[in-house]
Formats: structure tokens, sequence, C-alpha cells
């Protein structure tokens, strides 16, 4: 490696991003059961936040992605991990997507997610609220995998000066590049658009 100039990518600090607030209930984790097929679009979506390092400080970024065509579709990112965070990531998405009533929203058990404005916007969608309980990484296991992608092939390579930036970058990388080109295996080594075209 060091003959090559070859240098390795060392992980940043870990900073945690799941909050759980105990003195409200977890929904129910409805996508564990093996006999649970997902078979089309805006059947399942999956949740979660990460953070994005800049000069200013920390940048909250939250994803949702449907689970069929690993599309991400809808997100948000702010200097704070308040409810904010989610619900105008949940808007984003059922805005764009039109879901019918059932869809199965599933994160983590996140004190954002409890929110009563987050539950209420599920709710007068007719959506059901699922949740991986603490420990358990597994059942969200896909939007995870998304922030290692991003981590990697984005975040990784760039210092951002300030969250403006940081936010641009973000933009451009899901919105041009990983849900109209990014080829995943899952999917017949199709880019999410791609997939969604050929099912639709």
């Amino acid at each position: 490696m060091k003959e090559l100039g070859i240098q390795g990518i060392s992980p940043r600090a870990f900073v945690t991003t799941t909050r759980d607030n105990t003195k409200l209930e977890n929904s129910p984790n409805l996508i564990k059961d093996e006999a649970l097929q997902v078979t089309s679009i805006d059947q399942v979506w999956v949740s979660d936040i990460t953070f994005i390092p800049t000069r200013e400080g920390w940048l909250y970024l939250c994803i949702v992605l449907d689970l069929y065509s690993r599309r991400i579709v809808g997100w948000d990112m702010q200097p704070n991990m308040k409810a904010d965070l989610v619900i105008n990531a949940l808007r984003m998405a059922l805005k764009g997507r039109k879901p019918a009533p059932g869809l199965i929203f599933h994160s983590d058990c996140g004190g954002q997610y409890k929110a009563g404005r987050f539950r209420g916007l599920l709710k007068r969608y007719g959506a059901r609220q699922s949740m991986t309980f603490a420990g358990n990484c597994y059942d969200n296991a896909t939007a995870e995998s998304f922030f290692g992608t991003l981590k990697t092939e984005l975040v990784a390579r760039l210092t951002f000066e300030t969250r403006e930036q940081a936010k641009a970058a973000i933009f451009e990388y899901v919105e041009v590049f990983y849900n109209r080109f990014r080829m995943h295996s899952s999917i017949g080594y199709q880019s999410p658009a791609e997939f969604e075209k050929d099912v639709a």
C-alpha cells in the first residue's frame, strides 16, 4: 500500500443517533416475521438517522428507503436530531409517493419516531408503524447499508466546511447518482429508478 500510495480510510468517532424515549411505547416489529414477503414498491419503507461531520459541527441526515426497490424516497438534514428531522423526511416521502393505506414504516425505537406528530402523520395516511428494539440492528440493515455506502463513496472522500456544503453534496449523491445510476445486486444490478420502471 505504501509503495502504491494507497491509504486506508479510518472510521470516525461513533455518535449515538438512537435516543430511546422509554416513557413512550414502542411499536411492534412487523417485518421480523419470516412470512412477510416484500413484493411491491411502497409496501415497506425503512428509515434511520446518521451524522455527517462538517467543520461547523454535526449534520444529521434522516432517510426513508423503499425496501423493495432500494430507492431513497424521502430525506431531511438538520443540525439537530429533533422530531422535525424524521417528520420532514416522512412528509417528503408521502408527498412524492402517495402510498396506499397499509404501508409499513419501519425504524429503530428512537424517540423521534415515537413523537406524537410523527405517529399522527403515519396514522393520517393509514400507515402502520414498525420498530426494531434496541440492540437489534439486523431488521434495519438496509438503511444501515445505505449509510455505509454514502460514507464510503462520498463523506470519507471530502471535508465539508459548512453544513450547507454537505447538504448540497448529499442531495446530488442521492438524487443524481444513487437513485438513478448506482447499481444494486439485490435488484438485478439495476439502479432503483431503473428497477421501479421495469416493475411498474
